[in-house]
């Protein structure tokens, strides 16, 4: 598989541990360094794993459903770094309240002996 493939399925990683509301499968496609950073909608910067796995663990416990189509994938790879910019439209559910909406993401990532690992998620609603 190419770079940009092996990219494009640790994306899909990334949105099905998302979309399964899993921290365990969250833990799998993430780095767990300090140099790790997210921006979720709304959110200020989340510096360190621990703050950024924190986040995900409170977005899961207040979450029933989230279910993602993604567009306007861009993939691009330069030696041992990649982003992939998407628009993520959303159809969620948090309490009883259930919305769609579309939010601008790019998510960073590292080539490390496991693989491509998340190091940045930045999210922003659409204006």
């Amino acid at each position: 598989m190419s770079d940009a493939a092996d990219v494009e399925e640790a994306t899909a990683g990334f949105y099905r541990a998302f979309e399964a509301l899993d921290i365990a499968r969250m833990d799998r496609v993430w780095a767990h360094g300090a140099h790790v950073r997210c921006v979720h909608p709304g959110w200020p910067l989340l510096c360190g794993w621990d703050a950024v796995r924190g986040s995900w663990q409170q977005i899961f416990d207040n979450t029933t459903e989230m279910r993602f189509t993604l567009s306007d994938i861009t993939v691009n790879v330069a030696g041992d770094l990649a982003w992939v910019t998407c628009t993520e439209n959303i159809l969620s559910e948090v309490g009883e309240r259930v919305s769609v909406t579309a939010i601008l993401a790019t998510n960073v990532f590292e080539r490390t002996e496991a693989g491509w690992l998340l190091v940045h998620h930045h999210a922003s609603h659409v204006m």
